[in-house]
């Protein structure tokens, strides 16, 4: 089994990568979250251990963005946070298993074997691409044609819904809800204006459209427009 630890405490780092290699775990052992990061990406692991008290990029932030990334590796969280408050935001960032210190090795070991028993979800996807639209999910970088486009956080976050449901029609509603966290109409423009924006960025500088308007309907992201 292929681990990541990432614990900044070199002396518990040392331990515990210590003793899961006893039990056959090759282990990658980082002490900050930046590096963690970039690793859990390019890696290929069968678990990850994180603590939440990290330097340069803190636990929380580096699950989130591993799973915004589509990265599905399980991961446990080993930390000095043991509140139930802390547990139920670690699991809620996206953590599959939550431990808190100090902690039983025998049980660490048992809850990573039984993380490994779960079905495979791992689809390490970073990068999106429709036509010649692409995403970079870990980067933030969108680009079409190959010339960057510059999104502001909420068009970022509007086209890569649209190009996760590429082809498939996206009401005003199912926007609202998937950009916007929003389950009710809040009876302003705010998906209107944002498409218009994104066309400004993405459509009309390059005299192809890609995001049409469905009369009636909503919204669809196509290569070509299509």
């Amino acid at each position: 089994m292929r681990s990541l630890l990432i614990e900044d405490d070199a002396k518990s780092g040392a331990y515990i990568a210590s003793s899961l290699r006893e039990i056959g775990h090759v282990v990658d052992h980082l002490e900050n979250g930046r590096d963690g990061l970039l690793q859990a990406t390019v890696g290929d692991y069968d678990v990850l251990i994180v603590d939440r008290m990290l330097p340069e990029l803190d636990g929380l932030a580096l699950v989130r963005t591993l799973r915004g990334a589509r990265i599905l590796t399980p991961i446990l969280f080993l930390t000095a946070m043991d509140g139930v408050n802390d547990r139920v935001e670690g699991l809620n960032a996206g953590a599959d298993d939550y431990l808190a210190k100090p902690f039983s090795f025998a049980e660490l070991s048992a809850r990573i074997s039984a993380l490994a028993r779960r079905p495979c979800l791992r689809e390490e996807v970073s990068v999106l691409t429709v036509g010649d639209l692409q995403m970079d999910l870990i980067r933030r970088i969108v680009s079409r044609a190959g010339q960057p486009i510059d999104l502001q956080r909420r068009e970022f976050v509007l086209l890569e819904h649209l190009m996760r449901t590429a082809g498939r029609v996206q009401t005003r509603t199912m926007l609202l809800e998937a950009v916007w966290d929003i389950q009710f109409d809040p009876q302003t423009n705010v998906v209107e204006s944002h498409v218009s924006r994104l066309r400004s960025k993405i459509d009309r500088p390059y005299g192809t459209e890609m995001i049409r308007t469905v009369r009636g309907a909503g919204y669809v992201l196509q290569p070509g427009g299509r």
